[in-house]
């Protein structure tokens, strides 16, 4: 791997893990406070799984990311998949203020489920332009369709 592609992965890496943190700022009062008088469905991860389980997610995501980056920023293609990620990112840490800031559930509903259909499309792009990148944002895929049933059963319950 040439120090290029490091340079781009570890670029994209260090900016999925800021937008984390500031989900996690927006996050860390209400853990505490408002989300446990929540009433939860039966599938309720732990709270002590999220931090773990999204760090890792970032990390994968940025590696994605600097992958596609890597196949050059003036090919048409990595811009499209470039810019379907960053306003999947963007919609990433509106929905934990929302949620988590705001106690909006429903808007958050409406906004995760936009982040699931954008990041299918950034799956399909990521796709196009490198397989492996595609493959990196599965397990992001699969905890935002978990993340989205359980924001839809939080919705439902209360």
């Amino acid at each position: 791997m040439n120090s290029k592609k490091i340079k781009r992965i570890l670029i994209a890496v260090f900016i999925c893990l800021a937008v984390g943190f500031i989900g996690a700022v927006a996050t860390q009062s209400s853990v505490t406070t408002w989300y446990p008088t929540l009433t939860k469905p039966f599938f309720t991860p732990p709270n002590w799984l999220f931090a773990p389980v999204w760090t890792t997610l970032y990390i994968l995501m940025g590696i994605a990311a600097g992958l596609v980056w890597d196949g050059g920023f003036y090919h048409k293609w990595v811009k499209t998949a470039l810019y379907h990620f960053g306003f999947q990112l963007l919609l990433n840490a509106f929905w934990s203020i929302i949620f988590f800031g705001l106690h909006l559930i429903l808007p958050a509903l409406l906004v995760i489920t936009a982040l699931l259909i954008l990041l299918l499309f950034t799956y399909k792009w990521f796709r196009v332009v490198n397989i492996k990148a595609a493959f990196l944002l599965i397990p992001y895929i699969i905890w935002v369709c978990y993340a989205t049933a359980l924001n839809f059963e939080i919705w439902r319950l209360n």
